[in-house]
């Protein structure tokens, strides 16, 4: 894509009446944007209404600066993170993302592009996942992305970052669907991530640089992670969360969503057990999703399966389960006085095979 081509999608999307559902009427009457904005108001006003067919006769301020930034972040792009822009009539826009009701129109990209046309699975959830949940996020995304699938999520913290470093660990790799410029990485404590998944995955956005983390733009990309991918899966969801958004968008897309089951006393589990209520498919394995994917041929279940827990005989390990529990509760469980259990904790705790939850709860995190 030229300057001068670059320039005229810049206009037709930046131009502030100007909607998406706008631009794509427009773009499918006259075949370009070049077309679009040369076409006399007049004949821009029989396809949308009178304020935006005029509002394009005027190139908006901010525009010749954009042009100008997004050529030099293209100029300034290395062989190990190469840089695109990418647009919805280009050969190379993924099919996938076709098929939702609102497509972007401009595809930023920085990594691996060819990201796009592999076969993948989003992996979404809370931002404040239980140790548990996000242990799940990051094994269920590393056995999937060993398997060849890519893992798509959104790069927020807690189950976002674990699932792209799973994917990161395996032949997948992992696309980060961002809801600012590529110029910009948000949350700031997944600087050193983002360029890990620019060298080895892609960062992908529909925002102009220099776009802010404005709180619209996250619910709006979550519709790209849906559509990127045949299947969803929700780790851990609170029952009003933007995970929830995301399995009702890939849903409505006649993708597959999946769900992982929790305990039911932990608010993190019941978007997951809604989902599943829904209709979502419950699985405890990867396995279980291979296996549903369609057009995907999953690798047989004993290359898939987690090892054995080794210390499933602990018993106090067997005492706490999988669901948080009280000290109190430990000691009507296991007979042992207080002090020695807290004394065995504080050592599973360092182990990494117990975490310390808020509220004195104590939870065991299975590491398979």
């Amino acid at each position: 894509m030229d300057r001068d081509e670059l320039a005229a999608w810049l206009r037709l999307i930046e131009t502030p009446q100007v909607g998406r559902e706008s631009a794509r009427k427009l773009l499918a009457a006259f075949g370009s944007p070049q077309a679009v904005l040369a076409a006399p108001t007049a004949a821009r006003k029989k396809i949308v209404s009178v304020a935006t067919a005029t509002a394009l006769a005027e190139e908006p301020d901010t525009v010749s600066a954009l042009v100008e930034a997004t050529v030099n972040w293209l100029a300034n792009a290395t062989d190990q993170a190469p840089r695109q822009v990418l647009t919805l009539g280009d050969p190379s826009y993924p099919p996938l993302l076709l098929e939702i009701a609102d497509p972007p129109l401009l595809l930023y990209l920085q990594g691996d592009a060819t990201r796009l046309h592999s076969p993948g699975v989003a992996v979404v959830g809370s931002r404040n996942p239980t140790p548990q949940g996000r242990e799940n996020a990051r094994a269920f995304a590393a056995h999937l992305s060993q398997a060849g699938l890519t893992i798509v999520s959104g790069l927020a913290l807690g189950v976002d970052g674990a699932a792209h470093e799973g994917g990161l660990s395996g032949l997948g790799r992992t696309i980060a669907v961002i809801g600012t410029g590529l110029d910009r990485v948000y949350p700031r404590r997944h600087l050193e991530l983002a360029h890990r998944i620019s060298a080895n995955g892609l960062m992908l956005s529909e925002y102009s640089l220099g776009t802010p983390p404005l709180p619209a733009n996250f619910p709006m990309r979550n519709r790209i992670i849906a559509g990127l991918t045949r299947g969803t899966l929700v780790v851990e969801a609170a029952l009003q969360s933007g995970s929830l958004i995301t399995a009702r968008l890939a849903s409505e897309a006649g993708r597959d969503v999946f769900a992982i089951p929790g305990s039911i006393h932990s608010p993190q589990s019941r978007g997951c057990h809604s989902l599943i209520k829904q209709g979502a498919k419950l699985v405890d394995s990867a396995q279980d999703v291979l296996e549903d994917l369609p057009s995907f041929q999953p690798p047989s279940r004993s290359a898939m399966e987690p090892p054995a827990d080794e210390a499933s005989g602990d018993p106090l390990l067997q005492a706490l389960g999988f669901d948080p529990v009280t000290l109190d509760a430990l000691v009507a469980r296991t007979g042992w006085p207080a002090a020695l259990l807290n004394t065995r904790l504080l050592e599973l705790e360092m182990e990494g095979q117990v975490a310390r939850l808020p509220g004195q709860l104590f939870q065991r995190v299975s590491t398979g």
